[in-house]
């Protein structure tokens, strides 16, 4: 005859279940982190296409059928920002100084492909979870 589990041993079982549901979730956890991280590592070493400007017309083109005047171009992570998106969020006019990364050399192709031809450029940040600068999203106007 088999017998009944003491309390203890139960207490001992219910110990095991828990650490290997916490053991899972630091894993889980550690796995989202090294994502995001090689997902930041990707957006500071991309740089602009070749094919940008087709790219770009193709967006445009699309844009001015539909009656806009400016068009999402960019978004990504305001922690991506040397600021954390501070200067953005408050509307600064240097905060262009801010960008890094892909985001930087984007803007430096505005300046020196876009601007010339009498395009705009604006950037806001578009998500604020638990009230922090979440994404940022740059436009191209027209």
């Amino acid at each position: 005859m088999e017998a009944i589990l003491k309390p203890e041993e139960l207490h001992n079982i219910s110990d095991e279940a828990e650490m290997a549901e916490v053991k899972e979730a630091l894993a889980k956890k550690k796995e989202a982190e090294q994502a995001q991280e090689e997902l930041r590592h990707a957006f500071m070493a991309r740089d602009i296409a070749p094919e940008a400007p087709a790219i770009i017309n193709a967006a445009l083109k699309t844009g001015a059928r539909r009656g806009l005047r400016e068009i999402q171009v960019l978004r990504f992570p305001a922690i991506y920002c040397n600021d954390g998106g501070r200067s953005i969020n408050n509307f600064e006019p240097d905060w262009h100084k801010s960008l890094e990364g892909f985001a930087k050399r984007a803007f430096q192709y505005y300046e020196k492909e876009l601007q010339p031809l009498g395009f705009k450029v604006g950037a806001e940040i578009v998500s604020f979870p638990d009230g922090i600068p979440g994404d940022v999203a740059v436009y191209l106007r027209w």
